[in-house]
């Protein structure tokens, strides 16, 4: 998992090598920690600090959905190298068979049994993502299960 302090650093090293892109995305990512640790009052734990790093690759997901739509062609490669950057500081993503894997045991640890029961598992679900699928991703995969019994 990656740290704040690992970030700081990543920060200082793209300085050093003059490497904008990664330099520019990284402040921007610090400003957006240390907003959320002053909305907080406290500093973020890691599963705040992935979630964080998940909005802003998320964020510029939908940046380039707009651009898209408007033939900014310009825009869409600059949010895609930026979500490049982010990337190198999230886990790897689960697989679908992994994520359903996750889902069918924590259906079976929740008793649950139809689409009623979903909050639940996804109360229980979340911290274990750790950053590693999206929760849209997670409360398909568990509406898809929960339906099918």
């Amino acid at each position: 998992m990656v740290t704040k302090a690992d970030l700081e650093n990543a920060l200082k090293d793209a300085m050093r090598e003059q490497d904008t892109l990664r330099k520019r995305v990284l402040r921007l990512l610090l400003s957006s920690i240390k907003l959320a640790e002053i909305d907080k009052g406290a500093p973020l734990n890691e599963q705040e600090l992935m979630a964080t790093l998940q909005k802003e690759v998320k964020s510029r997901q939908e940046t380039i959905a707009e651009a898209e739509r408007a033939g900014r062609s310009d825009i869409v490669q600059e949010n895609q190298a930026e979500i490049e950057v982010l990337q190198g500081y999230l886990p790897a993503a689960m697989t679908p068979v992994e994520l359903e894997e996750l889902v069918r045991s924590v259906i079976t640890e929740e008793g649950a049994t139809s689409v009623s029961d979903m909050g639940r598992v996804m109360k229980t679900l979340t911290p274990r993502l750790q950053g590693r699928a999206s929760g849209k991703e997670a409360s398909d995969v568990v509406r898809r299960l929960l339906q099918a019994n």
